[in-house]
């Protein structure tokens, strides 16, 4: 997907599982912009990952435990986000992005699949997509603090699948919502170009 002349943005879509990866593949063939990866999302040389984390910024389980190892200073750097912007708790269906304390990558953008951290969201749940489409709002309208386009400095995001971990929702399902927010959030921007 470009969004200006030789500036592209892709969004790697990550999965550690043949189902998820399978789901990744089926959803996102033909789309520009979208590759998918089978492996960690820390494989990836993306400039942000995503966070599926819940409404409160706690990263103690599931991939969230896995960027806090990573990146130590990252939970305390959404925790401070979520206080500061949203009163302590961001609502699903929103995103924040904070540095990682580390080089690369040097972003997160933290995009709630739950409120609750461990929560079990139904089968039917449409978290995945309000996430999503979270993350590719901000991607494409959002600021930094010191008020660069996120667009201008994320390039790459790497995302793993959406409430397919503790939230037990299937790839599937995940993948189509993804999709679906991708679909919507560039179709706007396109028009809006066009």
């Amino acid at each position: 997907m470009t969004d200006a002349p030789g500036r592209s943005l892709r969004l790697v879509l990550c999965a550690v599982d043949n189902a998820l990866a399978e789901a990744w593949l089926a959803e996102a063939e033909g789309r520009d912009g979208i590759v998918v990866h089978h492996g960690s999302v820390l494989d990836i040389g993306a400039d942000a990952v995503v966070s599926p984390a819940n409404s409160h910024g706690w990263m103690r389980g599931g991939i969230d435990a896995m960027y806090a190892r990573a990146f130590p200073a990252v939970q305390q750097n959404v925790r401070s986000a979520v206080l500061a912007y949203h009163g302590g708790e961001l609502p699903v269906g929103e995103a924040v992005i904070v540095p990682t304390g580390e080089v690369a990558p040097f972003w997160l953008i933290s995009a709630p699949t739950m409120r609750e951290p461990g929560e079990r969201l139904p089968a039917d749940s449409v978290h995945p997509y309000l996430a999503a489409r979270a993350v590719f709002r901000l991607w494409l309208h959002g600021r930094l603090d010191e008020g660069s386009p996120v667009r201008e400095v994320v390039r790459t995001i790497a995302m793993p699948g959406l409430g397919t971990g503790v939230g037990g929702i299937s790839p599937r399902t995940c993948a189509r919502q993804v999709v679906a927010a991708w679909d919507e959030a560039f179709s706007e921007i396109t028009t809006s170009n066009g």
